[in-house]
């Protein structure tokens, strides 16, 4: 079992706040995670028997647990955060509960509700690059990586990539969007994935999509938040701050489990990969996931952006760090060229502030000064530090 990241924080949050709650897609470790603090007892809450009694009668389920408890998909019985709060206010201790989820929409309202100020919160997705170089696990091409992507269960029990990420998307991403949408057709909703695939990286056009699709925009957007929320996909905000030009506000899409996108896109070896019309795509879909992931487990938000003006003119990732403006430009080239900086030298006239440059790319690192500098797409922590 590899050693997760995010563990130190949760540790740390367990000693400043009563209950710390883990948020991340079915399957990224949050059991795994919770269960390594051995002090608490454990409820699975997607078992019938606990949910009905949790859901009916939850006063006499939670004298069940007196003492430090882990609850598990507490999306599946939100009615039970209103007592959690009673409890943890009556008895003033840190480290009471530690709470799972795999859906964030009703359950982010019903912690804001119940639990502001009392629980941590902290995203959790699928194994680093980081995570797996730590447990001795490595590649040698991005291509490899991508294709068998980061699921622990794929690592822990050797699982072949390419039944795991079908029978993923059939168990947990059918299933979980059939239980929080009324899908009339699941054959059209299959389309909608798979052409969100081919789209990744991206700007959305709600429009197109839908018309390609056979729905609506509205269908469309809707549709985008239930994947959102059940982290199946990442919505990439645009920046637009003190820019004087005119800027796209349109979003920006990618998958959370680069296994999951290959899998949708009908790949079926590692070597068909660099040969795909979206291999840029995919590429920039597995950086952006080592920024995200890099963030959630150090138990901060995100705060990555692109930005595109009306020219074109595009930086794939921005992010604020102190004073300074991070950009980020992602390229699949495994050759280094000066011109790959030359959108981000047309930024840094318009910011009014100081701005560091870095080229993710497939090649050796390369230092241009301090204030540019390529990394390999493995050596995204760099970025942060």
């Amino acid at each position: 079992m590899l050693k997760r990241t995010l563990q130190a924080e949760c540790r740390r949050s367990l000693r400043e706040y009563p209950v710390v709650t883990i948020l991340g897609p079915r399957q990224a470790g949050k059991t795994t995670l919770a269960r390594t603090f051995k002090q608490y007892a454990y409820c699975n809450l997607e078992l019938p028997e606990n949910r009905v009694l949790a859901a009916t009668d939850p006063k006499a389920f939670l004298q069940r647990y007196p003492g430090k408890v882990i609850f598990d998909e507490i999306q599946r019985v939100p009615e039970l955060l209103s007592y959690i709060q009673v409890i943890v206010d009556e008895e003033k201790c840190n480290g009471r509960f530690i709470l799972t989820g795999s859906h964030q929409l009703a359950l982010k309202e019903s912690i804001a509700q119940s639990l502001a100020g009392r629980t941590a919160l902290l995203h959790l997705l699928p194994f680093s690059i980081a995570e797996l170089s730590d447990g001795d696990i490595h590649f040698n091409t991005f291509e490899d990586y991508t294709f068998t992507g980061f699921l622990p269960r794929v690592h822990d029990e050797q699982q072949r990539p390419r039944q795991a990420y079908a029978n993923y998307y059939q168990t947990y991403v059918e299933r979980d969007v059939r239980q929080l949408i009324n899908l009339k057709d699941a054959s059209q909703f299959e389309k909608f994935v798979k052409l969100l695939a081919g789209r990744i990286g991206q700007l959305m056009d709600y429009q197109s999509l839908g018309n390609d699709v056979g729905v609506d925009a509205k269908t469309i957007r809707h549709w985008l938040s239930i994947l959102e929320a059940s982290f199946i996909v990442f919505k990439l905000a645009p920046y637009f701050e003190n820019f004087g030009k005119r800027v796209i506000k349109a979003p920006k899409y990618y998958f959370t489990e680069p296994g999951l996108l290959v899998y949708l896109l009908g790949i079926e070896k590692p070597e068909q990969i660099a040969r795909d019309p979206l291999v840029g795509a995919i590429f920039e879909n597995l950086v952006v996931l080592e920024c995200l992931k890099y963030q959630y487990n150090q138990g901060e938000i995100s705060n990555l952006y692109f930005f595109r003006d009306s020219n074109s003119n595009e930086i794939d990732i921005l992010l604020k760090k102190g004073p300074e403006i991070v950009a980020v430009e992602i390229k699949s080239s495994a050759t280094f060229k000066n011109t790959h900086f030359d959108s981000i030298r047309k930024l840094s006239n318009s910011m009014d502030r100081p701005l560091v440059a870095y080229l993710v790319y497939n090649g050796d690192p390369v230092r241009l000064g301090n204030q540019y500098q390529a990394l390999r797409f493995d050596q995204v922590a760099k970025i942060f530090e």
